[in-house]
């Protein structure tokens, strides 16, 4: 009997663990709501930007973001990051080659993007609680040396 009881708690303990490790609110799939957004230069508002966040093996993100510039031209880039401000690898990006990632709590996240070991940007990531909204706060300098700020409102899809 203590067997089947002992065997029982331990069950559910191992899905509470694998649930509570399975709440990231960044999985999913996020688009740009431009009209509540706000960037430091109009030239740096993309026309169009989906990001799509899935659980990385290992713990972490697996992000892959397909963005459409201003003058028509897509960026496409990718990378998978663990929460542990280490630098991970970006693939295609032109404005960074690496990412850190940092989680401050169940809601909030913070980024750290390099290109040749320099800071380009440093940004908090808040997901909202009934987790409809991510809004994004980069600040940062754009490949012209300028320095701005912008609010990027994403909407689960």
């Amino acid at each position: 009997m203590r067997l089947i009881r002992l065997t029982f708690v331990l069950s559910v303990l191992t899905v509470c663990v694998a649930a509570a490790q399975a709440t990231d609110h960044q999985v999913g799939t996020w688009k740009l709501n431009a009209a509540k957004s706000k960037f430091a230069d109009a030239s740096m508002a993309p026309k169009s930007a989906v990001t799509t966040i899935t659980a990385a093996p290992g713990g972490g993100v697996k992000v892959s973001v397909a963005n459409t510039n201003t003058d028509g031209s897509p960026v496409k880039y990718s990378f998978t990051a663990k929460y542990d401000g280490k630098d991970y690898p970006v693939m295609g990006d032109p404005n960074r080659d690496t990412v850190a990632y940092t989680k401050k709590d169940e809601y909030t996240f913070e980024v750290v993007s390099k290109l040749k070991g320099n800071v380009t940007s440093r940004a908090t990531v808040a997901y909202s609680k009934d987790g409809k909204t991510r809004t994004i706060t980069v600040s940062g300098t754009n490949a012209q040396g300028q320095a701005g700020t912008n609010v990027q409102v994403y909407e689960r899809q």
